[in-house]
């Protein structure tokens, strides 16, 4: 009886509020149709681009599902003080849009490695092996021998493009790696990172191959501490132990890089007032490493320190498109993944919208006529978008519906991860929680009858 005494009275709210945030004109049938037939019309107007593409523009929302796709862009539009629902993310302005399959080879739910291998390299592979085909097992080296696949970066290098990886991610990770490196472990950074037997079977590290499998013109994201000696300070954090230089072999790959770049003009930096000063139209080679690790959040970035993620993938266009053969560039928005993994829907919504600003910044410097703009996710995460919040209503709040335990939840919430909280046989109060704030971790949450 009291069950239903509260699915009547959340029937009652939602019919007589549901609605009061519609704006005059879409109570109008005639402008719904308006809108419809505008958009059919620009569909029949548009004229399709036969010509072989120069450059390829490839964008990767690293964990960048529907959902956060959805949410990311009523994020957007709140950001710019509307309601949100209607925004039109760049992303969606592109004319073709579909969907695709993402499991391994050997598993359902496929991780970046995997995924990287198959869009980067067209085959197919196992979990957390990247540049191999599926031949090569997880963690041992001996199987990767001989099942090496070569990437589309390393194509367009042959082919004399000029090509590049811009990440939020350090550039050993997953998504990036596979543009240059064949392993058997996505988890082999540095020579640090891999066992003994790998080593005596003759495997390398993520970030030597770095340097030796392809010439990569353009480098940018984070990842100092892989590519320097074992206790080397961090020009950034000095006293932080875990920042200091990984490497067990006393190898200094970033001066290794310049070395190999006599000749050329070739940049290393590793902060903002360093990169700004790099000049694209006299520089060939520009490596710019901007955290020991993966890069800060979005949310989080000292815009004196670090560029955003438009500013860098401005910088390496501007860099590679002076060749006349063309390029390729992989963009990563890394971090949209890592904030999911952790419950961080704030962060992960963040980044996503500075990874549609990106986009956006590489639309308006090349020419449709001449380049290839792809967009797409590697994968998606049990992050779901539910309830019945109201129109306008901050995609980081709350269903003003309570749940059957006269508790609130959130419109957004995770199937997994580290929020999970049952206190005492029940889910926390979160009535006195700001869970539009970065902090907040989105929980498990009863919902509605």
């Amino acid at each position: 009886m009291e069950s239903t005494r509260v699915a009547a009275l959340w029937v009652f709210l939602l019919l007589a509020f549901g609605s009061s945030c519609a704006k005059v004109e879409e109570e109008n049938p005639e402008y719904w149709r308006s809108q419809a037939r505008k958009t059919l019309q620009s569909v029949l107007d548009r004229k399709l681009n036969t010509n072989v593409a120069k450059n390829i523009l490839f964008f990767l929302g690293d964990g960048m599902g529907i959902t956060t796709y959805t949410a990311a862009r009523i994020l957007k539009g709140q950001l710019q003080n509307q309601s949100g629902e209607d925004t039109v993310m760049t992303m969606d302005t592109f004319p073709n849009v579909g969907l695709l399959k993402t499991y391994s080879v050997d598993f359902q739910i496929a991780d970046s490695a995997a995924t990287a291998t198959a869009y980067l390299c067209g085959v197919k592979t196992n979990l957390n092996t990247l540049g191999v085909n599926a031949a090569a097992r997880n963690g041992i080296c001996k199987t990767q021998k001989g099942n090496e696949v070569t990437s589309i970066l390393k194509w367009a290098k042959d082919a004399g493009k000029s090509v590049g990886i811009v990440t939020t991610t350090r550039v050993q990770h997953a998504t990036p790696a596979a543009t240059y490196a064949h392993s058997a472990s996505r988890k082999w950074y540095s020579d640090a990172d891999m066992p003994a037997s790998a080593k005596k079977e003759g495997c390398t590290d993520i970030a030597s191959q770095l340097l030796n499998n392809t010439d990569i013109d353009v480098i940018i994201g984070g990842g100092r501490k892989y590519m320097t000696p074992r206790g080397t300070k961090d020009p950034e954090y000095p006293r932080d132990y875990k920042s200091r230089g990984k490497r067990q072999d006393g190898r200094n790959l970033i001066n290794e890089w310049q070395s190999m770049k006599m000749g050329k003009v070739a940049r290393y930096v590793w902060n903002k007032n360093d990169f700004d000063a790099v000049d694209p139209e006299t520089t060939d080679y520009l490596m710019a490493l901007f955290e020991p690790g993966d890069l800060r959040f979005e949310a989080d970035r000292n815009p004196n320190m670090d560029p955003s993620i438009i500013e860098t993938t401005e910088k390496a266009i501007r860099i590679l498109q002076k060749n006349p053969k063309g390029f390729f560039l992989l963009v990563e928005g890394g971090r949209i993944d890592q904030a999911h993994h952790a419950g961080r829907g704030y962060m992960a919504l963040h980044e996503t919208v500075a990874f549609d600003n990106a986009i956006a910044k590489g639309l308006e410097l090349t020419k449709e006529e001449e380049t290839l703009t792809i967009v797409m996710a590697d994968h998606s995460h049990p992050f779901t978008f539910n309830g019945y919040p109201f129109r306008g209503q901050s995609i980081l709040g709350k269903s003003p519906l309570w749940a059957m335990d006269f508790r609130p939840y959130t419109t957004l919430m995770y199937g997994n991860g580290p929020g999970h909280k049952v206190v005492n046989g029940t889910r926390p109060d979160i009535r006195d929680v700001d869970t539009s704030k970065k902090s907040a971790l989105y929980i498990y949450h009863l919902l509605y009858p």
